[in-house]
């Protein structure tokens, strides 16, 4: 999907945005939030039991679907369900950009992911952004039509 426009920040004109959704993941999460709700009200005395789960049911729900932003600012990748629940990476942090094919194994697996060198948001094998940053770190993304969000993210920098 594409568009453009204004972006999440007041004043922020979205440079590029690509929305990321997948569907099994956000099955998942209505089926299994529906499902914990209803066992919550059959049985009563486990209440606390299925609230907890539901988290796992947020969980699928949050990053199922995403959007990718560059805007002037930097780079923002945020749920489309729970849209408080983005990170902007600063174009003042980001060294450079690069895109490339990746496999969510690479990452450590499906949905946000984090090591002590990286931090992702792998929903599937594909396109991926790589963001090269100033602390010697990497943010990757999985989004269609990463190659052009690389090249206008590394014009900003230049």
């Amino acid at each position: 999907m594409r568009d453009s426009g204004v972006g999440r920040g007041a004043g922020q004109v979205s440079l590029w945005s690509r929305q990321v959704v997948i569907g099994w993941m956000l099955a998942v999460g209505v089926v299994s939030a529906v499902a914990f709700v209803v066992a919550g009200l059959v049985f009563g005395h486990f209440v606390e039991l299925f609230l907890s789960l539901l988290a796992g049911s947020a969980a699928f729900l949050a990053t199922g679907a995403v959007r990718v932003s560059v805007t002037r600012e930097g780079v923002t990748v945020g749920s489309v369900v729970f849209p408080f629940l983005s990170r902007t990476i600063p174009a003042s942090k980001i060294r450079s950009a690069s895109a490339r094919w990746t496999r969510p194994r690479e990452l450590g697996g499906w949905g946000y992911r984090w090591t002590l060198e990286m931090r992702s948001v792998s929903l599937r094998e594909g396109d991926a952004l790589w963001l090269h940053l100033t602390n010697g770190k990497e943010f990757v993304v999985t989004v269609d039509d990463a190659e052009e969000a690389a090249r206008i993210v590394n014009g900003l920098r230049a």
